[in-house]
């Protein structure tokens, strides 16, 4: 295992990332224990939360993640390990969540703290992350910016005023972005450069085979700002691992959950991923290690973030860090890219 620093902080992060969203819904509290013991045994130092986990989020499962967690953390070396979570953005309609107000403002980002904390049964988050901007932008598979959508937002100064009051508190370490744009980073950036604020340490949005869009504007931006990609959904939603090709197997999330992940469900998602097995196939690599060992092999991405709701999953997942993609199997994969690209953005 490999340790990166991430950004301008001072933390080293494993290279894979424990990712728990299906603790609470697909996975019991045992088999999230399970996993976390495993990870840590293989030398996972990074455990990524969320307040809304586990998803689909509900008001029934609501910070169930972050228990399970807590549960687990407190029998831990709590200074051997990085948690990270996040504050849910608004424009999700959660009135669950703190009587409806979203916002990324003081009282909200204070009462969401404290109640991870609690949860996490921990007095400190190593990572606290904004789950996506409190402004308007397109997220989770929306592509086109749309000026009408425009709202009131709480500005960025002001967020980050707020996280560094709670840092001085001590209750957190560290500002991360997540579900950010190029505008949006700069933003943060400078807001912290010319106000003495805390800076951002790294920013958390979706990679793999299917989605290479931060290949664009956000890699040139993270180089400039020293801000490293936490890249999440590295199996683009299970597909890049072929299981879906065939139909879709019982008890996964396409089946479970109705109308999630509907990024994957778009025109030339199937034929990529076929052609992606393939050349996993052709080198005798598993496709799940292929798109993971893909992910890592990128200069921005400072850790991949791996979910997983079996022990065998994790593991294959895991052993990804033994693969090394020479030039020959990179240029078969940017051939595929060429001819079908970003089919999932």
């Amino acid at each position: 295992m490999q340790y990166n620093q991430l950004g301008n902080s001072d933390l080293k992060v494993s290279e894979i990332c424990l990712g728990t969203m299906t603790y609470g819904r697909q996975n019991t509290i045992e088999e999230a224990h399970q996993q976390l013991d495993y990870a840590i045994n293989q030398g996972i130092n990074f455990i990524d939360a969320a307040e809304m986990y586990p998803v689909p989020p509900s008001e029934e499962t609501y910070g169930l993640t972050e228990t399970y967690i807590g549960e687990w953390l407190k029998h831990q070396q709590r200074d051997k390990l990085i948690i990270a979570t996040k504050i849910a953005g608004p424009g999700r309609g959660f009135k669950w969540l703190r009587g409806g107000a979203e916002g990324i403002e003081r009282n909200n980002i204070k009462q969401a703290i404290d109640d991870s904390l609690t949860r996490l049964q921990t007095d400190y988050i190593d990572l606290y992350q904004i789950h996506w901007p409190d402004r308007y932008v397109p997220r989770f598979g929306q592509t086109v910016f749309d000026p009408k959508q425009v709202k009131e937002t709480v500005p960025i100064a002001e967020q980050l005023e707020v996280f560094a009051d709670v840092i001085k508190a001590g209750k957190i370490r560290y500002v991360g972005l997540s579900n950010e744009t190029p505008w949006g980073v700069v933003q943060f950036s400078q807001a912290a450069k010319q106000l003495g604020l805390p800076k951002v340490a790294s920013i958390q949005n979706a990679y793999n085979l299917l989605n290479r869009v931060f290949d664009g504007a956000l890699a040139e931006t993270v180089y400039y700002e020293n801000i490293p990609l936490l890249a999440y959904s590295p199996l683009g939603f299970g597909y890049l691992s072929g299981k879906y090709l065939n139909g879709k197997p019982e008890k996964t999330r396409v089946t479970l959950f109705e109308n999630f992940g509907q990024r994957y469900l778009k025109p030339n998602v199937q034929e990529a991923v076929a052609a992606y097995v393939e050349i996993a196939k052709r080198h005798q690599l598993s496709p799940a290690q292929l798109a993971i060992a893909f992910v890592r092999s990128r200069w921005f991405v400072a850790s991949t973030i791996i979910g997983a709701t079996t022990l065998e999953q994790l593991k294959e997942n895991i052993e990804s860090i033994n693969v090394v993609l020479d030039k020959d199997i990179l240029a078969e994969i940017d051939i595929v890219h060429t001819q079908s690209p970003n089919p999932a953005p």
